[in-house]
């Protein structure tokens, strides 16, 4: 069943049930009204005429033959009100009620009691009864309860038209909230449809309010960081194909001119010497392929611990100081020494970040390469600078995306490890210019608490 169809059944299922027992609570209260309004009415109308009988002489009212013939010489205001009036022994004296009616009220309803007595008792629940003591006897007044209940019955009936009026005007609005509210989820579907099917060009944002209004962005940012995503993954494949590609290409030639007999002598040593140089370039970009696809998919490759940086910026100086000597470069580094300079990370992989960091710096350093570490705001950050001409400004946005590298550039694999590496850890890795010219690559991690 459709959710619209769901939300109008149960919403019809509850107002029914509200208007079910709303219709049973009025009446109740109805019919208590009615009666209590009723019992008010016979106790002011006995009162008036009690006064009214004292006045009268008892001779006057006295009837000899109660059987035969009633004069009926009181008369109560209302004409749904009977009254009777009777001497101390039960003798009717005077009654307002026509013969017709007054046999049947006589009627006994058990054959120990009279249904007079039944009525001042109030067991007869067929009349509602006032009993009045008067200087000629007791003066009852009494009105059918199916009158009172007849008028009930009138109101609750118009009560229940309008309940049903409005309880259908509210179904048929709740039918217009809900096409209003289901819409957007339905153009929703349709666009997790594209979603589903790749078409991440083609989903739109869809307009509404609310917590509807924040899954229609959701959705919509989603998609454009699953193109972004699909995107850079077919970049991924064809840089990686092209890398892969000019090594083998190279072994392949010269491996094919030295079995054909087209190199001789020192140029048989040359190539083969290519093909052991192209062969190590090819090795280290597919260790780093994998290395990347494990950093992004497998979680157990990541051992985190407690790693004191000082330790490892030495670490860092000690492996890279043969290239630095090679190159003719100088490094420096700097921390506060009163700091506590801690990270929670794995201790092997933020080395081969670091590593990868500076080997990046020695390519475009003229001279002097600087390494520097401190606390800023409960984060330990680390900056690694150099006095080279720094980072193109178009290349700035995509230095740390895979094959993406500068003009002296590896494979352009080692920043985008770095990235991986510094994310995992919690970390954020940033790249711009210095205004005096150089490049600078900041790393920054939550420093480690110590209590």
């Amino acid at each position: 069943m459709k959710l619209v169809y769901q939300i109008n059944l149960v919403f019809g299922i509850a107002l029914v049930l509200v208007l079910s027992i709303t219709a049973v609570v009025i009446h109740h209260v109805l019919l208590d009204h009615f009666m209590g309004a009723q019992k008010e009415e016979l106790k002011s109308m006995s009162a008036v005429m009690t006064a009214s009988l004292s006045q009268e002489s008892a001779a006057s009212v006295l009837i000899e033959d109660p059987v035969a013939s009633f004069p009926i010489i009181i008369s109560p205001a209302a004409t749904s009100v009977d009254a009777i009036l009777t001497d101390e022994s039960g003798r009717v004296l005077s009654t307002s009620v026509p013969m017709d009616r007054f046999e049947t009220i006589m009627e006994s309803s058990t054959p120990e009691t009279s249904n007079l007595q039944n009525i001042w008792n109030g067991t007869d629940k067929r009349f509602i009864t006032e009993v009045n003591a008067t200087p000629q006897g007791t003066l009852t007044l009494l009105t059918p309860v199916s009158k009172v209940k007849a008028i009930e019955q009138a109101l609750l009936k118009r009560l229940l038209i309008i309940f049903c009026v409005v309880g259908a005007f509210m179904f048929l609005f709740s039918l217009f909230i809900t096409k209003k509210l289901i819409k957007p989820l339905m153009r929703l579907q349709e666009e997790l449809k594209k979603v589903k099917e790749r078409h991440f060009s083609d989903v739109k944002l869809i307009k509404a309010s609310g917590e509807i209004g924040s899954v229609a962005q959701s959705l919509y940012d989603m998609a454009g960081e699953l193109k972004r995503y699909n995107h850079v993954q077919k970049q991924f494949f064809q840089n990686a194909s092209h890398e892969l590609k000019t090594p083998l290409m190279s072994i392949s030639g010269y491996a094919e001119g030295i079995r054909d007999g087209i190199f001789e002598g020192e140029s048989v040593r040359k190539g083969l010497d290519i093909i052991v140089s192209e062969s190590g370039r090819l090795k280290n970009i597919v260790t780093e392929i994998t290395l990347l696809a494990k950093l992004d998919s497998e979680e157990d490759i990541f051992q985190p611990t407690e790693v004191c940086l000082k330790d490892l910026l030495i670490e860092t100086i000690e492996r890279m100081n043969p290239l630095l000597i090679q190159k003719g470069l100088t490094l420096h580094t700097s921390y506060d020494d009163y700091e506590s300079l801690t990270v929670h990370a794995d201790r092997e992989k933020l080395l081969q970040a670091l590593l990868n960091v500076v080997s990046n710096a020695t390519r475009y350093a003229k001279q002097q390469i600087y390494i520097h570490a401190e606390i800023k705001n409960s984060r330990v950050e680390i900056s690694v600078t150099d006095d080279g001409p720094g980072i193109p400004e178009d290349l700035l946005p995509y230095l740390f995306q895979r094959f993406v590298k500068g003009k002296d550039g590896d494979s352009g694999l080692g920043l985008a490890i770095s990235r991986a590496i510094v994310e995992r850890c919690g970390g954020l890795i940033t790249a711009g210019n210095l205004r005096e010219g150089g490049a600078v690559i900041s790393m920054k991690f939550p420093a480690v608490a110590h209590i």
